[in-house]
């Protein structure tokens, strides 16, 4: 959650002051990534494994990266982040509840506060009337990653299959660049934060999360992911100098306390 808390934070670095184009940076951050995911699986010991991966997870990985970034152009932070984390727990859990996961009042509890303190975290930023078109596209990156990590709970060999996914996606990602030619532009910087948001904070964060995955509920998934915005938003503060609010203590403590409420639940 660390890891896509700081790529969430490397994105606003980037598209907020437009340093980088959105085409641009989806494409810098998963070619990058690939190319990262390459060298470490050859120099990772043990026996050599192929990449991974399969279509469908690229797919999915690639519904969710493009309209990512071309969201957050139209949308302001806290906006954006409710319709994604709200889209990706909501695709989660309702597969959870399909597949016959049954929840406990704990674990019902504890999302319930999380998602409160959530919503209490960016309401300050949520506008009267938010951009239909940022909304519908943040909604279809949310969906994508829920559905992205349930395919992940499958997986047996993380690195490989990361590595897979990310070779698959990058030729797409460099075709949605060619196709915006027009309206393409880079500086330095916004080059570098989507480098580092690809090759490390992405590529080793995505393996973590394939590898926690094999031992999570979904529904555990999704309730635990709620705590990203909060890590991103006390990052902030150290990384940004942003202010440290009573607003941001009380959510953070609502969101991380909701999902060690769910955790114990399901432990019970």
């Amino acid at each position: 959650m660390a890891a896509f808390a700081a790529n969430s934070l490397l994105c606003r670095l980037a598209l907020a002051p437009a340093a980088i184009d959105a085409a641009s940076f989806t494409a810098i951050r998963f070619v990058s990534g690939a190319l990262a995911l390459l060298a470490l699986a050859s120099t990772s010991r043990g026996p050599r494994r192929q990449p991974g991966g399969d279509w469908t997870s690229a797919a999915v990985l690639l519904a969710y990266a493009v309209p990512f970034a071309f969201a957050y152009v139209r949308l302001n932070a806290g906006t954006g982040a409710l319709v994604l984390f709200g889209a990706a727990q909501l695709s989660m859990i309702a597969a959870a509840l399909w597949a016959g996961d049954r929840p406990s009042w704990m674990e019902w509890t504890g999302l319930a506060i999380a998602l409160a303190g959530l919503v209490y975290l960016v309401f300050p930023g949520l506008t009267s009337s938010p951009s239909p078109i940022g909304v519908t596209l943040m909604g279809v990156a949310g969906v994508a990653w829920g559905l992205y990590s349930l395919l992940g709970r499958r997986v047996a060999a993380p690195l490989a299959a990361t590595t897979g996914n990310f070779l698959r996606v990058a030729p797409g990602t460099l075709a949605v660049t060619a196709a915006c030619w027009g309206s393409l532009h880079v500086s330095p910087r916004g080059a570098v934060l989507a480098f580092v948001s690809g090759a490390v904070t992405s590529a080793g964060g995505y393996i973590v999360w394939y590898q926690a995955l094999r031992g999570l509920t979904a529904t555990r998934a999704a309730v635990v992911q709620l705590s990203v915005p909060a890590l991103a938003a006390l990052g902030g503060t150290v990384f940004l100098a942003e202010t440290l609010t009573l607003r941001l203590v009380l959510s953070a403590a609502l969101i991380l306390g909701g999902v060690g409420v769910s955790i114990a639940g399901r432990a019970r």
